[in-house]
């Protein structure tokens, strides 16, 4: 089926061919006699979400191989060259053969799932050969398959853990409702991952000749229903000095031209970055991936995409580390950081243009306030680092 479907889809396209080549990679890269490491992610995310994880375990165990799984082409296809791992490889389809041939071939000395990426016939098949295995950074919600009537499938494919560390009370909570007690609240990851993006050199000189010391909005990872909220507001703030910088999440050809047609401000391309002086335009458009995570520290103030649409609510811990106040769309629910730092006051979350308006004109308008919404987050950040730590104290190989 997925092979048909791909004939009108790009993304399964890749998918398909990719995993074609999985166990031929595997054999090419990982020997008998190799310790291994095997680390899995659904996609980008949860590998952005593991990594300061996978980075301590390539430090303290140099001599052992990785391999790095994904189900996701939007992960296998950025990080298939990621220097965290020996081999990359689609994870093949969830069949008891597949599970099998995976397993003989990586023969993981460790084994490390992210977040809730369960597949059920694999698990079971390293619950059968006892493998060492830990689920780090969980989030699990009562509305989930495991917690239904028609769920136990998929909630004994939980017990191939040895040590599940979750997020929050609530997760650990739900799961020992169900009989596990192997549950560690240890927070999550990601806080260590930004706290990381603090002690690097941030500095990209394109932008620093673009923003030129003014007050600068960035939109990060942004989608047409975050467009239709913040475009009316550029193009008609466009005179008092404020610099934008958008990192859309789609970079293709067509959807930053469509972007920049609904501009009426001066706007400049990465792509075209070498034959323009950049301090001349008032917005940039980041049409290529990779900048995002420095881009915010130019920021006064940062609007995080997806929850104005359906698609999720993107990384908001990029930007608060850097200590600048946040706005997000209305759908944010899912996203216990989100939730969290609009109790404490760090993050808006708006609706309306006008909303968006009158909340960002508020910050523009006063640098004061800019300053104490900003350390929120910042302290955030720092107060809930640790989960890294937490996770290696259990890993002994």
């Amino acid at each position: 089926m997925l092979r048909i479907l791909a004939v009108f889809n790009q993304k399964l396209k890749l998918g398909v061919i990719g995993r074609k080549n999985t166990f031929r990679l595997l054999k090419n890269g990982i020997a008998k006699e190799h310790k291994t490491f095997w680390f899995h992610c659904a996609s980008l995310g949860e590998y952005e979400q593991g990594l300061p994880v996978f980075k301590a375990l390539r430090k303290t165990y140099p001599d052992h191989k990785v391999v790095l799984s994904f189900f996701s082409p939007s992960g296998y296809e950025v990080r298939k060259n990621t220097d965290v791992a020996d081999v990359v490889v689609y994870l093949p389809l969830d069949t008891k053969r597949n599970a099998k041939r995976f397993l003989d071939l990586v023969n993981p000395d460790y084994i490390i799932f992210v977040k809730y990426e369960i597949w059920p016939n694999l698990l079971s098949e390293i619950k059968r050969r006892k493998a060492k295995a830990i689920l780090i950074s969980a989030l699990f919600r009562e509305t989930q398959s495991f917690f239904k009537w028609y769920g136990k499938f998929m909630r004994n494919a939980l017990k191939a853990f040895q040590y599940i560390f979750t997020q929050d009370e609530k997760s650990k909570f739900l799961l020992e409702s169900f009989g596990f007690n192997n549950i560690t609240v240890a927070g999550d990851t990601r806080f260590d991952r930004v706290s990381d993006q603090l002690a690097i050199n941030n500095d990209i000189p394109f932008l620093e000749e673009f923003v030129s010391n003014n007050v600068c909005i960035v939109f990060g990872s942004t989608w047409p229903a975050d467009d239709e909220l913040y475009i009316d507001y550029i193009n008609s703030h466009s005179n008092n000095g404020t610099k934008f910088i958008i990192a859309p999440h789609n970079v293709k050809a067509n959807y930053i031209e469509a972007l920049k047609n609904q501009l009426k401000v001066k706007t400049v391309c990465y792509s075209e970055k070498k034959t323009k002086n950049l301090s001349e335009y008032g917005v940039f458009i980041l049409d290529t991936i990779g900048y995002l995570s420095k881009a915010y520290s130019y920021a006064s103030i940062a609007y995080v995409g997806g929850g104005a649409g359906t698609t999720g609510l993107h990384n908001i811990l990029e930007p608060a580390v850097f200590g600048i106040p946040i706005l997000i769309g209305k759908n944010y629910q899912k996203f216990p950081e989100a939730k969290r730092l609009i109790q404490l006051g760090g993050v808006k979350a708006v609706a309306t243009n006008q909303e968006f308006e009158n909340h960002l004109n508020a910050l523009l308008k006063d640098e004061s306030l800019r300053l104490k919404i900003g350390t929120i987050n910042g302290n955030y950040i720092k107060e809930n680092k640790g989960a890294v730590n937490q996770i290696l104290d259990v890993i002994r190989i």
